[in-house]
């Protein structure tokens, strides 16, 4: 019955033959698990609160969370978005209330909770105010989006982060070694094999567990002796599986870093991050509607051919597509990150909005009204209008500004490329108002 098992055992994969089963097995997260860390105390105390685990796949969030079940004497439930409905959630939080005035603590644990919808995640919320429950929810994604607020602010978040390279090796060389992975067999893996194994893994111990296994289950017996080439493992790493998800933490994380790059003129960091959303599966025509924007926000009129550029380029993306258009997105970020920099269009603007919203009803002088009608015409409506280009500098003395903002000044423009060439020009328009004192005081 042992042997039977036994061999049932192993026909499981190699990253659930290792799950750890006991809080010293787990590996990584040493900033929450060490044993002067919080976390730490919590878990070996007894003393769990509700809390989410937030971090990328394969880091051990739900690992962690039945290391907690073995470790309390609390009722431990678990919960998935897929198949738990309104009614099942119900019923478990009866049953929990029951437990609560018995003086029995439980612990719900709810795997991706960030697919639970939100009438499914106000259900819990008055049991986790009431204390009837301890809830533990584990997500890949950020939280403050995909969580409601008032059970966010009731729970406490920690943040796991992606295995390091060494991390994953030696999770790698405990699996060879331990009984229940490869101890029982002869298997011999260059140490160098496994550090190509940790990076094509990426801070994901699943994939690393799960690559080795192939590697091992593909390789050949000499001697007894199972060998792993570098050409078992070479066949196994094709592509790296980039983390992304294009509708929160690292979708913004990414355009950020790539917008930052480009305001730094950092040319090559620049087309890293484009490379590293277009491969991940962005829309290119995001990528290229923000290049749009950034040509305006932060090059602006110090070369004012980035916007038509950018614009050339989204309409390229949409007549070729990927992977065709990555070369004219390469081109508009490059451009971009080359360009001279100014932000005065982006700062004149808020500028002016902070005052168009203080100044809503203040009227539009009536010189630049514009008189359709005789009544119009009557009441003054463009009476004293002058028309610049009657004027020989094509520049009047004619009040534009609302009585309240004569002399606000909203555009400041940088010394930058073509820019500094526009400051020029608005000095010399200033200097023609003071020449003939139109300018108010």
């Amino acid at each position: 019955m042992t042997d039977s098992l036994f061999q049932q055992d192993q026909f499981q994969p190699l990253a659930s033959r290792m799950r750890p089963q006991k809080l010293d097995e787990y590996v990584g997260q040493t900033h929450l698990l060490g044993h002067d860390k919080v976390l730490y105390r919590l878990i070996t105390n007894d003393e769990i609160s509700s809390m989410i685990f937030w971090g990328p796949p394969g880091v051990g969030k739900t690992t962690l969370a039945q290391l907690i079940a073995r470790q309390t004497e609390a009722q431990f439930v678990t919960f998935s978005a897929v198949t738990s409905g309104i009614k099942e959630i119900k019923q478990v939080m009866a049953e929990a209330e029951n437990n609560r005035e018995l003086g029995q603590k439980t612990i719900v644990f709810v795997d991706e909770i960030h697919r639970f919808n939100k009438a499914q995640q106000d259900a819990f919320l008055p049991y986790v105010e009431r204390g009837s429950i301890i809830l533990i929810g584990a997500t890949t994604e950020n939280p403050s989006f995909e969580v409601n607020a008032a059970l966010l602010s009731r729970m406490r978040v920690f943040v796991l982060q992606a295995l390091t390279t060494d991390e994953l090796v030696d999770l790698q060389q405990r699996a060879l070694s331990d009984p229940r992975g490869y101890g029982l067999q002869q298997v011999t893996v260059d140490t160098s094999l496994l550090h190509q194994i940790a990076d094509f893994a990426n801070g994901d111990a699943r994939i690393a567990l799960n690559t080795l296994e192939m590697a091992v289950t593909n390789a050949q017996t000499k001697d007894g002796a199972i060998v792993v080439t570098q050409a078992d493992v070479a066949q196994l790493l094709t592509k790296k599986a980039l983390l992304y998800d294009k509708n929160g933490e690292e979708h913004y994380n990414l355009i950020s870093a790539l917008h930052k790059s480009m305001r730094n003129s950092d040319v090559d960091a620049a087309i890293y991050w484009l490379a590293r959303m277009l491969e991940a599966g962005e829309d290119p025509l995001y990528i290229a509607r923000r290049l749009v924007r950034f040509a305006s926000e932060d090059v602006g009129m110090a070369d004012s051919r980035a916007l038509e550029l950018t614009v050339t380029v989204y309409q390229a993306c949409q007549f070729l597509g990927m992977p065709e258009c990555t070369v004219h997105l390469t081109h508009a970020v490059t451009y971009l990150a080359l360009a001279p920099k100014s932000n005065a269009l982006y700062t004149a603007y808020g500028a002016a909005k902070d005052d168009a919203l203080n100044t809503l009803a203040e009227p539009v002088p009536l010189q630049i009204r514009n008189g359709v009608t005789d009544l119009m015409k009557d009441l003054g409506y463009g009476a004293n209008y002058q028309y610049a280009h009657d004027a020989a500098d094509r520049l009047t003395d004619m009040q534009t500004m609302p009585d309240n903002l004569i002399g606000a000044t909203y555009y400041h423009p940088s010394d930058q490329g073509s820019e500094a060439r526009v400051a020029a020009r608005m000095a010399q328009i200033k200097a023609w108002h003071e020449q003939y004192h139109e300018t108010p005081e």
